[in-house]
């Protein structure tokens, strides 16, 4: 692999990707140990350790001196433990996760959604979302952080968002429970609010929604006709098949964005698409030096498998917000190269791990 970066001149942007999070990885470990900056959880964790986080870590290969993040130290409070002390006064967001795999998961937030979101509007091409326009966020919104984060990415770029929720919560339980005929209508519901806003406010030409919603709406509008030019979409049902689907018969013309994001990691961008090659694998790239994927066989999480390799998702987040080493993911993919525009490790088609499969809920929106 490393005659491949060197041919293709992207060596010496991955050293220097690496420094870059070597250095994050040491500001950030010395904030939330730091007792005048750092949150309650950690420095009473610290005590436990065999180690000084401040001392010890002085890169992205030490993180392994931490046990593996556990998700239950998110599930329930105090909430408050998670806050830096150095965040103490500031107003303070809590944001869960769906809750798919048992007592939704908690996380705090300062600004870390706003900058995540900054930072992908300012990667987006003008012409296709143009500064200035409105955008429709159809999708889940309720304790999510989406809603808030769209809604910041319009103002970042000068327009307005409106929003019509789903409570994907509510979706699971009908489909567990077979109840299609609810299911059904209440799809419709959604869809039926969503046309609304489109038809009655001609600036919207943006809109972010889920595959399944995406589709149902396309079963009752041409977006194109209705003048939106770019779409993001994300979701659980997002892989290279409906990416075909979406680019050549749903909404051609469209400028259509896959995007991966979670609570707990902020948001990742795809690999861009290539109109020569028509090749529409879906590749992620985590937003580093905040977010880090790891790539590690399900049975040794501390291996990362080869390039083109199957394993499960490990990510870390490291912001002043939020550190969180190295937690095993729901997700599995194969481990992606670096790029140009994205010169550390991605994961291509990104899909639910597949131990967990008969035991969670996936696919609902």
């Amino acid at each position: 692999m490393s005659d491949v970066l060197a041919e293709s001149g992207l060596e010496a942007k991955v050293a220097a990707a690496r420094a870059r999070l070597d250095e994050h990885v040491r500001r950030i470990v010395a904030w939330h140990f730091d007792p005048r900056t750092g949150c309650p959880f950690w420095l009473e964790k610290a005590e436990e350790f065999d180690f000084d986080p401040r001392r010890d870590v002085r890169g992205f290969d030490d993180l392994k001196l931490f046990p593996h993040f556990e998700d239950e130290w998110l599930r329930g409070g105090p909430v408050r433990r998670w806050v830096p002390k150095a965040f103490a006064d500031r107003p303070i967001y809590v944001f869960e996760t769906g809750g798919s795999t048992g007592i939704p998961k908690s996380r705090i937030n300062v600004r870390d959604f706003e900058i995540d979101y900054e930072q992908l509007a300012d990667q987006l091409s003008d012409a296709t979302f143009p500064r200035g326009s409105d955008w429709l966020m159809l999708g889940p919104t309720g304790p999510r952080r989406l809603r808030l984060a769209i809604e910041h990415l319009a103002q970042y770029r000068g327009g307005i968002a409106f929003h019509v929720d789903l409570d994907p919560r509510w979706v699971t339980k009908l489909v567990k429970a077979q109840r299609w005929q609810e299911l059904e209508a209440y799809k419709e519901h959604t869809i039926d609010q969503g046309l609304k806003i489109l038809r009655a406010h001609e600036s919207i030409r943006c809109i972010f929604t889920t595959p399944k919603l995406l589709e149902a709406l396309c079963d009752k509008v041409s977006l194109p006709r209705l003048g939106i030019t770019g779409i993001f979409c994300g979701g659980t049902e997002m892989n290279a098949e409906f990416h075909r689907f979406a680019r050549e018969e749903l909404v051609p013309g469209i400028d259509f964005l896959p995007v991966y994001g979670n609570t707990l990691m902020g948001l990742a961008p795809s690999k861009p698409f290539d109109e020569k090659s028509r090749d529409y694998t879906i590749t992620y790239y985590p937003p580093s030096p905040r977010a880090v994927f790891e790539i590690v066989d399900p049975d040794d999480l501390d291996r990362v498998v080869g390039y083109g390799e199957t394993g499960r998702v490990l990510l870390t987040t490291l912001t002043e917000e939020f550190f969180m080493p190295r937690f095993a993911e729901r997700d599995e993919g194969e481990r992606a190269a670096p790029i140009e525009p994205y010169p550390w490790d991605g994961v291509s088609n990104l899909r639910l791990f597949s131990r967990f499969k008969k035991s969670v809920a996936v696919g609902v929106y």
